[in-house]
């Protein structure tokens, strides 16, 4: 079977710090790919109010990994029902992509949300999880279910709004995203 890992996100826009741990996270040996999935909506985040088209997103996410081994983009939250959970993409892949093993991929402050997800007890009963280091989070690898891996990863002092502020700003963004998609940033969050 294929590990998969789930990383999955607004990605509004993708930027240097998603890529660079996913590099970490099969440089580790954790999984086998990492499938970047575009989320249409974040249940927790409903209030996102410049949030990009789910097609330049995704578009985005793509130019940015075309260049990365065993990374892609994909779109499948876009064909389920909104708003998008967690539980329901992973059950839909898992009977869609039978010939996969999907990890959940995490940061450490949405494992310390992790009881308020749909169906999270589910998740942890069937799939493994990966949590990442997150600036602000301390997690206790030793308190963690036997199935979660807590990634001993470099933090990353980049975010999705610090790029989309500094655009807005006129400021350069060449340092926190791929530069494939440099041209592209610029055009889509300063006509917002």
């Amino acid at each position: 079977m294929v590990r998969t890992g789930i990383y999955g996100g607004s990605f509004n826009p993708i930027h240097n710090g998603h890529i660079a741990l996913a590099r970490q996270m099969l440089n580790a040996g954790l999984m086998d790919e990492v499938w970047f999935v575009v989320s249409p909506l974040n249940p927790l985040k409903k209030a996102q109010s410049d949030l990009l088209s789910d097609e330049l997103r995704l578009e985005m996410t793509r130019l940015a990994l075309e260049q990365e081994q065993g990374m892609m983009a994909q779109d499948f939250e876009f064909h389920l029902p909104k708003p998008s959970y967690t539980w329901n993409t992973l059950q839909a892949m898992s009977a869609h992509y039978p010939d996969r093993q999907f990890i959940l991929i995490i940061g450490a402050d949405n494992w310390e949300l992790f009881p308020r997800w749909y169906h999270y007890q589910d998740i942890l009963e069937h799939y493994s999880l990966v949590v990442y280091p997150r600036e602000g989070t301390t997690i206790d690898a030793d308190s963690l279910p036997p199935n979660v891996k807590l990634l001993n990863a470099q933090l990353y002092k980049v975010s999705s709004t610090q790029v989309r502020q500094r655009i807005k700003q006129g400021k350069s963004v060449r340092n926190l995203i791929p530069p494939s998609i440099v041209s592209k940033a610029l055009e889509y969050y300063k006509t917002e």
